[in-house]
C-alpha cells in the first residue's frame, strides 16, 4: 500500500525530484521546485534569464538591466556593485543569480545567510553562454526555451568559427576604457571572441582579468588592430587619441575600430553580434596588409 501511494504521488506531481545545478564556482544549487521569484544582480544575467525563457519569473534587477525592453519595467535593487540588500530581501526571492566578477562576496554571503539560494554566473568562453542558458532554464523550469536558444547560439558560433578562426593572425589590443587605460587578459570572454575571429590578444598573458596598463605597454605590444568599446552606441572620441602614435601598426594602417559595448561586453547571446562585427573588422585589417 505504501509503495502504491508513493507511486500515485509521483504521477500526480506532488512528489518531485529536486533540481540540482552546479554554478560557475563549482557549487551545487538545489531547488525543491523551479524558481518563481528570481532576482538578477547583473545586467547580463537579466538578459540571459529572458533569453532562457524565464523573464516572467524575474522580480528584481540591478541598474542598467535594459535588454530586452521588458526588463526596464522590473523593480530595481541598486547596482551590481552595490545592491540594496533590504530591497532584495523584501522581494522574497527563491533564487538570486549573481555575477562573480561584478558582485561583492560580502553581499552574496548576506543572502546565503538568509537562506536564499545564490547561483553564480561567470562565463569565460563563448560556449559558456550556451551553457548558462541551459542552466538558467533548468533552474526556472523553462528548459524547452532555454535549450532551443542554446542550440541556436551554438549553431551560429560554429558557423563563425568555421569562417574566421583559421584566418591569418592579427595582433589585437582591446581597449575597455581610456582613463584609466584598461584592457582584458586571455581569460576574459572578449579574448575568446578575438580568438574566434583569428586574432591574438596582445595582453593575453597578464594575470588580472581586466588590467590597467599604460600607453608605453601598448606601443611595445605593437598591435595590428585597436578595438574600443566605450560607454554607448557612439564611437568614443578618445579612440582617435592613438593617431598621434603614427608608427603604431594599427594607426599606420588605419585599423582603429569600435564595437558598441552591449554587443561585446555582455555575456549574452548578443556577444555573437559583437563577434560578427569584430570578425568583419579584422578581415578589413587583413585586406590592408
Amino acid at each position: 500500500m505504501r509503495g502504491l501511494l508513493l507511486g500515485l504521488l509521483l504521477v500526480s506531481g506532488f512528489a518531485r525530484a529536486s533540481i540540482d545545478v552546479t554554478d560557475d564556482q563549482g557549487q551545487t544549487i538545489r531547488l525543491a521546485q523551479p524558481a518563481r521569484r528570481i532576482v538578477s544582480l547583473a545586467p547580463h544575467v537579466t538578459e540571459l534569464l529572458f533569453a532562457a525563457g524565464a523573464g516572467d519569473r524575474v522580480v528584481g534587477v540591478v541598474q542598467y538591466s535594459d535588454y530586452p525592453q521588458a526588463a526596464g519595467r522590473i523593480p530595481r535593487v541598486g547596482s551590481y556593485t552595490a545592491p540594496d540588500m533590504e530591497k532584495v530581501a523584501a522581494l522574497k526571492p527563491d533564487l538570486v543569480v549573481a555575477w562573480k566578477s561584478g558582485n561583492r562576496d560580502a553581499h552574496l554571503d548576506k543572502l546565503k545567510a538568509l537562506g536564499v539560494p545564490v547561483f553564480i554566473n561567470e562565463p569565460r568562453r563563448i560556449e559558456d553562454v550556451a551553457r548558462s542558458l541551459s542552466q538558467l532554464g533548468r533552474l526556472a523550469g523553462s528548459e524547452a526555451v532555454a535549450d532551443a536558444a542554446a542550440q541556436a547560439f551554438r549553431k551560429r558560433h560554429s558557423a563563425l568559427a568555421a569562417r574566421y578562426s583559421g584566418r591569418p593572425k592579427l595582433r589585437v589590443f582591446y581597449e575597455i576604457w581610456n582613463r584609466p587605460l584598461m584592457t582584458i587578459n586571455g581569460e576574459h570572454l572578449i579574448s575568446d571572441v578575438i580568438r574566434l575571429c583569428g586574432g591574438d590578444n596582445v595582453f593575453a598573458k597578464l594575470p588580472v582579468l581586466a588590467p590597467t596598463i599604460d600607453v608605453e605597454a601598448v606601443l611595445a605590444a605593437a598591435p595590428d588592430v585597436v578595438v574600443a568599446s566605450g560607454m554607448g552606441e557612439s564611437r568614443p572620441e578618445w579612440l582617435d587619441d592613438w593617431r598621434k602614435w603614427t608608427k603604431l601598426p594599427a594607426v599606420a594602417r588605419g585599423n582603429l575600430f569600435f564595437i558598441p559595448p552591449d554587443q561585446i561586453q555582455r555575456h549574452t547571446p548578443r556577444i555573437l553580434d559583437g563577434a560578427e562585427r569584430l570578425c568583419g573588422q579584422l578581415e578589413e585589417a587583413r585586406a590592408k596588409r
